[in-house]
């Protein structure tokens, strides 16, 4: 049964200007700066090419271990070099890319699964609402985790897979979410009124419903990025994520423990940009939640 069987007092239709409204708010100094560091990992993650002075993979044996250029070390390795005399500032450039691209590819997985399911199950309800819900309990009941290393050791680390993997984490909040919206758009009224009308009930989703949801659907993205970010890092830590001769954050992590106490250039600026970057979106994220939620933005003022 569809969800749209609702009161006739049917409301109008008002489209969520989401974007205008954050457009028109001026945020204060401390999510400026958060948004300038985002966008400079962004720029220097597409265009690692032309920024890193090395390739992430070019060694010098003779120039290993060396120390950052602040610390006496040699000056064209500003951040130091590592056990096998790679350019460590080069390796975090491409890093934050590797990591980046696993995570908004997993964040755009997870946000429409999510979505699609959690749409599917508010409009038919009944057998269909129970299977998806049960699913969306059972994935937020497992250690995602340790699911994961478990499939990845059995089936091989695999890009793909490992890609999948993160997208299909924290799925489950985006169909909450999403049936939610559309539970809550029924009670408004205007979806049935517009289905009255003669309209398709896909393009009621389309141009109507998803519109005015997509305000929470990113926010929801915000505040999840940081947790894909974390669990691609975690992944690549424990030897099962982003595999050499290629780089990620987690793997620069990983590579750097062993070098903690005699060499420690090698892994913290990497944990540096993955606690700022996670940090930066987690505040941009609540910023723009308090913007958006009218209940907050009028607690606020």
């Amino acid at each position: 049964m569809s969800t749209f069987d609702t009161a006739p007092n049917a409301l109008p239709l008002r489209r969520h200007r989401w974007l205008t409204r954050i457009w028109k708010i001026r945020p204060p100094l401390i999510i400026g700066i958060c948004i300038a560091w985002l966008v400079l990992i962004v720029l220097a993650a597409l265009f690692a090419e032309f920024i890193a002075p090395y390739g992430f993979a070019e060694q010098s044996l003779l120039k290993r271990l060396k120390p950052p250029a602040f610390l006496g070390g040699l000056p064209e390795y500003w951040l130091g070099t590592d056990n096998l005399g790679r350019d460590v500032l080069s390796r975090v450039i491409y890093a934050m890319r590797t990591s980046i691209l696993i995570a908004v590819m997993g964040t755009i997985i997870g946000a429409t699964v999510g979505t699609i399911l959690g749409i599917v199950a508010a409009h038919f309800r009944g057998w269909v609402d129970d299977i998806i819900m049960v699913m969306v309990d059972f994935q937020a009941s497992i250690p995602f985790l340790i699911v994961a290393l478990a499939v990845l050791a059995f089936f091989g680390n695999n890009f793909i897979l490992l890609v999948v993997l993160i997208g299909l984490f924290g799925w489950d909040a985006y169909a909450r979410l999403a049936r939610g919206m559309v539970l809550s758009a029924n009670g408004q009224g205007y979806a049935l009124a517009i289905r009255t009308l003669g309209v398709h009930p896909a393009k009621v989703y389309l141009r109507h419903v998803v519109p005015n949801m997509m305000g929470i659907i990113m926010v929801q993205v915000t505040l999840n990025f940081p947790e894909i970010i974390l669990l691609e890092t975690s992944l690549s830590f424990l030897g099962l994520g982003v595999q050499p001769p290629g780089t990620s954050l987690g793997l620069l992590l990983g590579e750097g423990r062993n070098y903690l106490a005699t060499s420690w250039w090698i892994g913290v600026p990497a944990g540096i940009v993955i606690f700022l970057t996670t940090l930066a979106i987690s505040l941009l994220g609540d910023w723009v939640r308090d913007k958006l939620d009218p209940n907050l933005r009028d607690r606020i003022a």
